[in-house]
């Protein structure tokens, strides 16, 4: 098959799959393209994730610069495509049967059931990708920066923009 179609049903397979928050996305992205295909390295994800954080728009945005990164502007298209034509389909197929699904106890306690699985999900990959991180800068700088990062976060109302431009430039003035 040729690449630049199974970076198309990969990313459509992510896009039907994905639930709630973008973040569950990561998960998807890391046993696809790093742990199987091997096409992207820990790093260059966490760029992907960085990338889909600064721009506006929803964390999918990572996927265009995954695209790009595999199969330059070809591979941008085809993965943005991929990753955003499953979410049209559904919203077309479902928007009827909505709100039935919302009074639905059913319904509710399987979503409810989605959503711990998302989050446990979600905690398992973070904890990789902090590996990842740790493993290229040390253990005491991305760690330090984390906690410090959360305990500002948490005390203030800093906006977190602020935050991931610092991390950047020290990440960028301290690299090893």
């Amino acid at each position: 098959m040729p690449m630049l179609a199974k970076l198309f049903l990969i990313f459509l397979k992510i896009g039907s799959l994905v639930y709630g928050s973008g973040y569950v996305l990561i998960a998807f992205l890391r046993d696809d393209f790093v742990a199987k295909t091997g096409w992207i390295t820990d790093r260059q994800l966490l760029d992907a994730i960085a990338v889909g954080q600064l721009t506006p728009g929803p964390l999918f945005t990572s996927a265009t610069f995954i695209g790009y990164l595999i199969g330059h502007v070809p591979g941008a298209l085809v993965a943005t495509l991929g990753i955003f034509l499953p979410s049209f389909f559904f919203v077309a197929l479902l928007a009827r049967s909505l709100e039935k699904m919302r009074r639905s106890p059913r319904a509710r306690l399987f979503l409810d059931a989605l959503n711990a699985a998302s989050i446990a999900l979600m905690a398992v990959v973070t904890i990789q990708l902090l590996a990842a991180s740790i493993d290229d800068a040390g253990p005491f700088f991305p760690l330090a920066l984390g906690i410090f990062s959360l305990l500002l976060l948490s005390a203030t109302k800093i906006n977190s923009l602020w935050l991931l431009a610092t991390g950047a430039l020290l990440g960028f003035v301290f690299r090893p």
